[in-house]
């Protein structure tokens, strides 16, 4: 097995998922959970968020991107799939970070599920009043 020598990780989440990226000099394969990034992100919307970092660094042609990602659904992966990456970039180019920075993609998303509460049917929602 042959092992790539230059090989920058990075660590992505938003909402409930999480990304592990894996960035290598190569031809710009794209491969999400051992799938095609088009096939993993059916929707062109969120395969273009995902990748949105490398094309900030016009970087998409020069760059293999490999990732595994879990947990929440398809626009929370696209996000922490991008997080990821520029995190990535971020350790192959330290000079990458105010670029990256600048369009947004450096910053964590923090804004999360807000918890049931007793007493009510959501986390904001009240049940019906009724004054008689």
């Amino acid at each position: 097995m042959t092992t790539a020598t230059n090989v920058f990780l990075g660590t992505g989440r938003r909402k409930t998922s999480t990304a592990r990226v894996r960035l290598s000099e190569g031809s710009g394969k794209l491969t999400v959970n051992g799938r095609d990034f088009e096939d993993y992100f059916s929707h062109e919307n969120f395969a273009k968020q995902a990748y949105a970092p490398l094309n900030t660094v016009d970087l998409r042609e020069k760059i293999d991107v490999k990732v595994n990602v879990a947990g929440g659904g398809v626009a929370g992966q696209a996000g922490a799939v991008a997080h990821g990456i520029a995190r990535a970039l971020q350790k192959l180019n330290p000079e990458l970070r105010a670029a990256l920075k600048k369009a947004g993609h450096i910053t964590r998303d923090p804004r999360e599920k807000e918890r049931k509460k007793p007493g009510q049917p959501g986390a904001r929602k009240r049940f019906q009043f009724s004054k008689r």
